[in-house]
């Protein structure tokens, strides 16, 4: 269709060529004294001559005028491709670890004009891990004013840098300046957050946080629960020396962390050296009814408060179902020579050490050979103790 087109064009200029060749009309220009005459066609094809040479001439006029803005343009473009061209290069160079080059190429993508503050970032974690601390410094302190995101990318890094020098506190500060900014607290900044708090031993925070990354399910169930458990377990540690307030971590404490082996016997050591023996025995109890564990049931042995009568009872309800449990009978050991029941105790103890020595156990039965008057006995017992120690 265009061919036609063209076509039926080519021959309306024919014809009205032709037309225009026997056309009998003429110009006559006078400038006295001279005097020209001019065919029309001539005439014609003159000034469309003069339009067409006098277009292209203004046309290279105004394209004169802008010549050097194009040719600054074209410079500045230039180099823009080749300052991302050095931003690509520094980013594969730093992923493949080749961090010197990753820094040099960063460094010149800055230098050839490319305005991405992403360049100052790979540079600052180049030099970062080339343990090169000042000019990460003022890598990132050049990248300081830029846009919301690049600025986002800036704190970030400064935090990653603080936690990797463990100084939790700056990191906890590039984090609020980043959440004072208007950022929303994102996955990252979250998990980089409870890094901080447990480096800073703000076990309270690092709850939260769990909490936060949790619901955005950003991190794996059981982690989560070990790292719940260390929180209480350092929480608990902390209060060891202060009875009311260690009952007072207990409480708050979710009932199914009360339960668990390594939590119930630190906070049963803690309150029998606090002389809170009743409670100690309690959450003993509780956690072996829940959880048998052998290691612990040793523990119960320690708790010798004003209710020794019941706890014999209650380790002697054990036993029936773990007959062959060492620490078991270690504790019943302990429990009755702390009752004045020699026989029972000499009993409960040689069976223990029947089926696992123990340096505990060589001591409680030192300890009843001197209740019984028997020094030698009672020395022999202490010096196996020794050895197994």
């Amino acid at each position: 269709m265009k061919f036609l087109v063209w076509l039926l064009a080519l021959f309306a200029a024919a014809v009205a060529l032709t037309m225009a060749a026997h056309n009998p009309g003429y110009v006559q220009l006078v400038y006295p004294p001279y005097r020209v005459e001019l065919s029309l066609t001539l005439f014609v094809l003159g000034l469309l001559t003069l339009f067409v040479l006098g277009y292209f001439a203004v046309r290279l006029f105004f394209a004169a005028l802008h010549l050097p803005a194009y040719v600054k343009t074209f410079r500045e473009e230039r180099a823009q491709n080749k300052g991302r061209t050095a931003m690509m290069e520094a980013l594969t160079a730093f992923f493949e670890g080749r961090y010197a080059t990753a820094e040099k190429a960063a460094v010149r993508a800055m230098e050839l004009g490319d305005k991405s503050g992403l360049n100052h970032i790979i540079a600052a974690r180049s030099a970062h891990e080339l343990r090169e601390f000042g000019k990460r410094d003022t890598y990132l302190a050049s990248a300081e004013g830029k846009a919301v995101g690049e600025s986002t990318m800036r704190l970030m890094a400064q935090t990653e840098f603080m936690l990797d020098q463990k100084l939790p506190q700056s990191a906890l500060n590039s984090l609020k300046e980043l959440h004072d900014t208007g950022s929303h607290k994102h996955v990252g900044a979250l998990q980089l957050e409870l890094k901080a708090q447990q480096q800073a031993r703000n076990w309270d925070a690092v709850l939260n946080v769990l909490t936060q990354l949790e619901k955005r399910s950003a991190i794996d169930a059981v982690v989560a629960e070990q790292l719940r458990q260390q929180a209480w377990l350092e929480k608990l540690g902390m209060q060891t020396q202060d009875l009311a307030a260690l009952l007072a971590v207990w409480k708050n404490m979710p009932s199914e962390f009360r339960r668990r082996t390594r939590i119930a016997a630190l906070a049963a050591s803690a309150l029998i050296k606090l002389k809170d023996c009743k409670n100690a025995s309690q959450i003993i109890a509780d956690s072996l009814n829940a959880q048998w564990d052998s290691e612990l049931v040793t523990l119960y042995g320690d708790c010798q408060g004003g209710a020794g009568v019941a706890q014999i009872e209650q380790a002697e309800k054990w036993l029936k179902q773990h007959t062959s449990d060492a620490g078991l009978l270690l504790a019943l050991g302990k429990l009755c020579l702390h009752q004045g029941l020699w026989g029972k105790a000499q009993s409960y103890l040689d069976a223990s050490n029947g089926m696992a020595p123990s340096r505990a156990s060589y001591t409680a039965l030192g300890q009843l050979a001197e209740k019984l008057g028997q020094p030698e006995l009672a020395f022999r017992h202490f010096q196996k103790a020794m050895e197994l120690g």
